[in-house]
Order: structure tokens, then C-alpha cells, then sequence
């Protein structure tokens, strides 16, 4: 094996355009390149782009990898054509990546003899990994997959949908238990998530990162004091164009809400995220003091206004980098144990967890109310997120994975030539 002076080149596919930032996954994914980025490995970057994307993010771009190569997106199915992707052996998640440009533009990224090690972006990126590839391979998961799917089941209102969401757990178990046998190393969200991967799909190359959070863009500020020109106001972030951020809302709107308003008249929700659906909005409407942001560029100064955070989620996986965000900005976290799950932080102390409706308003409703408790919550998650997850640390644990991955490669590529 020849010596070489330069940096291991590392490949990063990810199966959606990173920018801009509004999802949960697509911050991690940037915050953990942006760390990455003149370190060890010299960054190539591939995603579906437009030109216009490419051209509007420019500077993003620059800031996260050193070399970006696009693959043309895949105009939108329609809906019929949505519907035939639940009758693949597929889950339907994965059929929608599995693109013959996506198929090119990984295959070729993997006959480039200067590649020395490709990560993929979630697991169900691996659906366009080529079956041979020189470079050993590395996963990135942002969640065990197919516990989303069963939590979808359970909370499924009538027996159609329990059945097809029963029907994509079964097909993401398999899919998800066979694409990561495959890889060399295996990166989780969290310790829990490894362990799943470990004992469910026999996965033992499977390495835990934590959560990081940008410490410096996400700033610090007090709570505001509830006065006339700060109503009491709760808030939600995310996208509104995921299933688990709907069905949280939708139960946060329909059983707590209404108990916080008839303590609180004056309160106000705001849900800060791209696409809500317009039942949902409609449902709001039948309510009071409930405001849909859609999409903004940036979730700051709606997080420093807000006297609570509230994570309402019955579904989800992995780990939740708005609950982070929250404790980084200052703003009370009120959460079920879904919303924190993964994240090492101590209920009562980093923030206040229930699982119940009248629990939650309730616990709303002390924060509201006590400018102290918001303030003591609030200095206790900042120091917690200071001290172990900054972005830049848990970069530094990711590059550590990826190295230990490309040694473990070597000596077989030694051993084979």
C-alpha cells in the first residue's frame, strides 16, 4: 500500500440537499460536517441539487465540505404514484430515495480511486449503495428506523392504519437489520439506539455519538418575564411536515391546550415549522391564541419570546436536536420522555417531563407563572449542553469513528492486493 502525504478523502451521501436547515436531520448532518470540515479527512459532499440550490447556498456549501458533487432531483411523485410505493417489498421511505440518478451519481462516486472512505446519510441512504465498492463504507443513522414505524402502530386511530404501519415495520426491520450488517462501522444517536442496533440486527460495529448543538449561533438568553409585552406563550419547533411533529401537535392541541387556556386565557401557542397541514390549521382555528409560523429562517427569536418549549411527541426515534436547541437558547423545556429519549438529561433538573395531558398542562402552566422555576431550568440545561454537547466535540467523536473504520479497512485492502 503506497504512503501518501495527502488527507483521507471521505464521501458524505446524503439522500436530501442539506440546506436549508429545517429539519432535525439535516442540522445534524451539517453541524457534524461543519466539524468535520479541516480536520482529518478532506470532505466531499454529494446530494440531489438543483442548480439554483447550488447557487443560493454557495457559502453553506463551502462551510461544510470540500468538494460538492449534485445528482439531479427527482421531481415529485403524485399522489397515486405515492400510494403503488406501499405495495413495495421496499418501506416506503426507501423507495422514494432508490433513484436511478441517486443510483449514477453513488456508483460513480464509488469508482473514483481517490475516495477512501463513504458515509451514508440515515440508513435508508443505503439503498443506493453499490454492491462492491473499493472504500469501506460507514452509516450514519439518525434513528432505529423501525421502532418509528411500530410507534406509528401503536398510536394508529383505526385498523387500516395499524395495519399498513405494521406492514412498514415489517418491511424497515428487514431492510433496516440487512443494509447495516453491511457496513463497516455503524454511527447511532445515542447510546440506546447502538444497543438497539446491537441486539435486535446483530449489529456489533455499532458506535453511539451524542447530540451536539451549535453553541454559539444557538445563544444564551434569560427567559423573558410574562408581562404585557411578553404574553405568556409556549412554543413548538420542527418540521410540520413529519408525521410524528403532526400527531405530537395535533394531541397537544386537542387535550392540553385546552386546559391551559381555561387556567390561562391569555396564553399563546406558536408552532414554528415548514408545512403545516391545513387541517391541522383548521383544527387551530376552533381553538384560541394558536399562531403557524410555516417555515422561517430562522427559529431564535420565537424561542428567546417563549416562556416554554414544549416537546408534545408520542412517536419518534433517535434523538430530538430541538430539545437541545431549547436548553442551548435559554427557553424551559416541558417534554414527554419520547421527546428527551436518548438525551442525557435529568428530568426536574435540565427540564420537566410528563406524559399525560392534565400533567403537562399543568406543568406548563407552573412555568407560566413562576418567572423563577423558568429561570432556574433554564441556567441548569445551557450548562449541561456547554459542558458535553457542543457541535464541535461531538465532531471530533464522529472523526474518530470514521478513522477507526478506514484502519480497520486497510490491512484487508493490504491483504487482498
Amino acid at each position: 500500500m503506497l504512503v501518501s502525504s495527502r488527507r483521507p478523502r471521505l464521501a458524505f451521501v446524503s439522500p436530501v440537499f442539506l440546506f436549508p436547515n429545517d429539519a432535525g436531520g439535516k442540522i445534524r448532518s451539517t453541524n457534524i460536517l461543519r466539524g468535520l470540515k479541516g480536520g482529518s479527512f478532506e470532505i466531499v459532499l454529494l446530494s440531489p441539487a438543483t442548480g439554483e440550490q447550488q447557487d443560493r447556498w454557495q457559502a453553506e456549501l463551502k462551510g461544510v465540505c470540500d468538494e460538492f458533487i449534485a445528482w439531479q432531483p427527482t421531481p415529485p411523485r403524485p399522489q397515486w404514484a405515492r400510494a403503488l410505493q406501499l405495495l413495495s417489498e421496499l418501506p416506503v421511505n426507501v423507495v422514494a430515495d432508490r433513484t436511478a440518478a441517486g443510483l449514477a451519481a453513488v456508483r460513480a462516486l464509488a469508482a473514483r480511486q481517490d475516495i477512501d472512505l463513504i458515509v451514508f446519510d440515515f440508513v435508508h441512504a443505503a439503498v443506493l449503495q453499490p454492491a462492491s465498492a473499493r472504500a469501506p463504507a460507514v452509516c450514519f443513522t439518525h434513528n432505529v428506523e423501525a421502532e418509528i414505524f411500530a410507534r406509528h402502530a401503536q398510536q394508529a386511530p383505526n385498523a387500516l392504519r395499524r395495519w399498513l404501519w405494521r406492514s412498514q415495520h415489517r418491511k424497515m426491520l428487514r431492510f433496516e437489520g440487512e443494509a447495516l450488517r453491511r457496513f463497516a462501522r455503524v454511527i447511532a444517536v445515542s447510546e440506546r439506539d447502538a444497543q438497539a442496533f446491537r441486539s435486535q440486527y446483530g449489529v456489533q460495529q455499532a458506535e453511539a455519538i451524542p447530540t451536539g448543538v451549535d453553541l454559539d449561533f444557538f445563544a444564551w438568553q434569560a427567559p423573558p418575564p410574562v408581562d404585557a409585552a411578553h404574553p405568556p406563550t409556549v412554543v413548538f419547533t420542527g418540521s410540520m411536515d413529519w408525521r410524528a411533529n403532526i400527531d405530537g401537535v395535533q394531541f397537544f392541541l386537542g387535550e392540553v391546550w385546552p386546559l391551559v387556556l381555561a387556567a390561562m386565557p391569555e396564553a399563546r401557542f406558536v408552532v414554528v415549522g415548514k408545512n403545516p397541514p391545513a387541517a391541522l390549521q383548521a383544527a387551530a382555528r376552533l381553538s384560541k391564541n394558536v399562531e403557524f409560523t410555516g417555515f422561517v429562517d430562522d427559529v431564535r427569536p420565537y424561542a428567546h419570546a417563549a416562556h416554554a418549549f414544549v416537546i408534545p411527541l408520542l412517536v419518534g426515534g433517535g434523538t430530538r436536536i430541538k430539545a437541545f436547541e431549547a436548553m442551548a437558547m435559554g427557553c424551559p423545556v416541558v417534554s414527554t420522555t419520547i421527546g428527551m429519549e436518548g438525551l442525557e438529561a435529568e428530568p426536574g433538573r435540565h427540564f420537566v417531563q410528563c406524559d399525560q395531558a392534565a400533567a403537562m398542562a399543568s406543568a406548563l402552566l407552573a412555568l407560566l407563572a413562576d418567572g423563577a422555576q423558568r429561570e432556574r431550568l433554564s441556567r441548569a440545561a445551557r450548562a449541561l449542553v456547554e459542558a458535553r454537547f457542543g457541535h464541535r466535540q461531538v465532531a471530533q467523536v464522529f472523526e474518530g469513528i470514521c478513522q477507526r473504520a478506514l484502519a480497520q479497512a486497510a490491512p484487508r485492502a493490504t491483504a487482498a492486493a
